[in-house]
């Protein structure tokens, strides 16, 4: 995985992250763009860390927190 610096604060972040916005599906808003169930989630969170994937976005809007639900669940 290829990291980049972050401004000027020493700190470095991977070229790729992972957006969990459709984890959870609640929201006419995000089941229109994925409804992810825990376990396809698992499966693409796993892909993500083979491939050297270690940024993921999250937020406790998405799905009306229900993307932070699932993240917590994951191993």
């Amino acid at each position: 995985m290829q990291f980049r610096q972050l401004g000027q604060s020493g700190f470095k972040v991977p070229v790729l992250s992972f957006g969990t916005g459709t984890f959870g599906g609640d929201s006419e808003f995000f089941r229109a763009r994925g409804e992810t169930g825990v376990n396809q989630a698992t499966r693409l969170v796993d892909s993500c860390l083979d491939a050297g994937v270690n940024m993921f976005d999250t937020a406790d809007v998405y799905s009306a927190g229900l993307s932070e639900e699932i993240r917590t669940v994951l191993p």
